[in-house]
């Protein structure tokens, strides 16, 4: 499933039109059991998205209990219904990344960014801090030092030095980027999405956890795997048998 930032005049801007197609992909992707990855791009080649549209912005400044911070909570909620996702969500950086957009990144599972592409966060530029998530997602990724470095001076990174950092998992020229993901979405084709859940969920909480508690959550989770879903038994019983799987699904709800 492709989902796709589409506000090519104001480059991919986010305003709760926006987030209305943001949930309504998600409330898809969460039904369909078939579905196994979920791509998420900006509208051509210049931006991924910069963020909220400006517009917007300033109803929001106008009033902030009524319209900015009710948006910030339903875009909280949005990203982490993305971290949630039972499949990867991997973000196809094909430009600029700023703000709003930078968060949106952050709460995806895998980057694959154009050499070109420019990513950073520039709230403070405007006299605010961030408000979706980008201090505490980005002090997880990347560690204390490149964090504050990123805020605090309103850095910009392309996308080599996205790799470098441990922000993106790969940097291609932006020719390549459509084959870059379609490597990565074809990799997780055929493979179990209660599994791929479990997968993810246990990755995602290992930075939360001491090691002890996250050996406890990753094993509590095998077990619920295996008595939810018969897709394990399906396949050891393949690979001995030299077969592909037939996976029966399980509903991955059961299985956070």
């Amino acid at each position: 499933m492709y989902l796709l930032l589409d506000g090519g005049a104001t480059m991919n801007s986010l305003t709760p039109s926006t987030l209305n197609d943001f949930e309504r992909a998600l409330d898809a992707a969460e039904a369909d059991e078939d579905l196994r990855a979920v791509v998420v791009t900006g509208a051509g080649e210049k931006a991924f998205s910069v963020g909220m549209d400006i517009t917007f912005l300033e109803s929001c400044f106008a009033d902030l209990h009524g319209v900015f911070l009710p948006f910030l909570d339903r875009l909280h909620a949005l990203l982490r219904r993305i971290e949630l996702l039972p499949v990867p969500v991997i973000a196809r950086v094909n430009g600029l990344a700023r703000a709003g957009g930078f968060e949106l990144l952050l709460a995806c599972d895998l980057v694959v960014a154009a050499e070109n592409a420019r990513v950073g966060d520039i709230h403070l530029q405007f006299g605010v801090p961030p408000g979706a998530g980008a201090s505490q997602r980005a002090a997880r990724k990347l560690g204390d030092q490149k964090a504050k470095a990123l805020l605090l001076t309103s850095l910009w990174l392309d996308g080599p030095t996205m790799v470098e950092w441990g922000l993106a998992f790969s940097a291609v020229p932006s020719e390549r980027l459509d084959d870059e993901v379609e490597r990565l979405v074809a990799a997780v084709r055929g493979r179990s999405r209660p599994a791929i859940a479990v997968t993810k969920l246990a990755v995602g909480a290992a930075q939360n956890l001491t090691l002890e508690e996250g050996l406890r959550y990753e094993r509590e989770l095998f077990e619920k795997m295996q008595v939810s879903a018969a897709d394990a038994d399906e396949g050891f019983r393949a690979y001995v048998e030299r077969r592909d799987p037939h996976w029966g699904g399980a509903d991955v709800r059961q299985l956070r």
